[in-house]
């Protein structure tokens, strides 16, 4: 496990397709790193129950395989985003939006 949005699968690290979720390693303010690691525990929680991972066939610019994951049947992007731990986000092609300024948005 890497963090909210991110996982590893052995030695292969997964950027899940359709969310972002805070920073806990690079947080730029300590809002985001508390709201980060409840975005990370929340993700090892589902992904220590199971998840199915279907890969969309390319990678990031940081080589991570690009990933729509699935617990219980649930797309796990719209469960983070529906518990405010995670913000859509769309990554197409490998090519991500700039990213997103949690501090400004959790006002610390």
């Amino acid at each position: 496990m890497l963090d909210g949005d991110t996982i590893a699968v052995d030695r292969e690290r997964i950027r899940i397709i359709g969310l972002d979720a805070p920073e806990t390693f690079d947080a730029r303010c300590p809002a985001e790193k508390a709201l980060g690691d409840k975005a990370t525990a929340a993700m090892r929680q589902m992904v220590a129950q199971g998840v199915r991972i279907e890969r969309a066939g390319g990678k990031d610019r940081y080589r991570r395989t690009l990933a729509r994951v699935y617990y219980q049947g649930r797309d796990v992007a719209d469960i983070m985003v529906g518990r405010g731990l995670a913000m859509s986000y769309n990554c197409s092609r490998g090519r991500c939006p700039r990213r997103i300024d949690w501090c400004t948005r959790l006002g610390g």
